[in-house]
């Protein structure tokens, strides 16, 4: 029982390093070019995440991009809107993986992130990094252990990561037009990502959170590095889109809403 819970505690901790890689280096980083990390940083996150996830970050971004081109209208790839709340909370790795391999989506959002030969050669092999990492955790805990480690960290990576679009979109407070809400319990799980509604009133600003009831420890991660020299962030202020700002000054709203890439 103590080994089970010790790989239990493991599993969420290796979980919730791979949610702070999602967030800081992924969306923050890559997608929205919120921040700019030092190349060391930069190499590291992505070798972590290969470890961790085996996630194309050029893929991730296109994905997530696309999203917010077409956020809860046809073209979105994982909006309970469209596919149903349950389809995406419990299937979003599949519509991921199916808009990740769309050359079109591909071509459209990411042509700004480089392939290098690290991508050629490791990083694009996303399946020997998952098997390595699982490597790790045996070679740590044991192989029932680390076996029970591994099960609870994809688990909750994808149940969270899920959440995010499925919840995320559902329920929760909506503070900017558009359908995306606020959860600040699923922020503490998320660094932040729960602060959706947030994001999308802002997509290129590196903090989630603009209350000061709101908590986003991705923040406090970003800031501790920018302490550092790590990082830069991109904006110290809030940039909002046409929409959200018209919204939070209390303006009416345009007949349209502009895209959010």
């Amino acid at each position: 029982m103590p080994h089970l819970l010790v790989a239990v505690i493991v599993g969420l901790l290796t979980s919730q390093l791979a949610l702070l890689l999602t967030t800081l280096y992924l969306h923050r980083a890559v997608a929205h070019r919120a921040v700019t990390m030092k190349a060391g940083l930069a190499f590291a996150c992505r070798a972590l995440v290969w470890l961790s996830t085996g996630i194309k970050p050029r893929e991730w971004a296109a994905v997530h991009r696309r999203h917010h081109a077409y956020t809860d209208v046809l073209g979105d790839p994982h909006s309970p809107v469209l596919e149903g709340y349950w389809k995406v909370q419990l299937w979003n790795i599949g519509l991921y993986r199916k808009a990740a391999h769309d050359p079109e989506t591909l071509r459209k959002y990411s042509k700004d992130i480089k392939v290098d030969a690290w991508d050629k050669r490791v990083f694009d092999r996303g399946l020997i990094g998952l098997m390595i990492g699982l490597g790790i955790l045996v070679g740590a805990l044991g192989w029932r252990a680390g076996l029970v480690a591994a099960g609870v960290h994809v688990a909750s990576y994808l149940l969270v990561n899920a959440a995010i679009n499925a919840i995320g979109h559902r329920w929760g407070k909506r503070p900017f037009p558009g359908i995306a809400t606020n959860n600040q319990w699923l922020a503490l799980l998320a660094w932040g990502e729960g602060l959706h509604s947030n994001h999308h009133a802002a997509p290129t600003s590196a903090k989630f959170a603009f209350e000061p009831h709101q908590l986003d420890h991705g923040w406090w991660v970003v800031c501790a590095l920018r302490k550092l020299g790590w990082l830069q962030v991109r904006h110290d202020e809030l940039h909002f889109t046409a929409l959200a700002q018209q919204a939070f000054a209390k303006a009416p709203p345009p007949a349209r809403e502009p895209e959010l890439v």
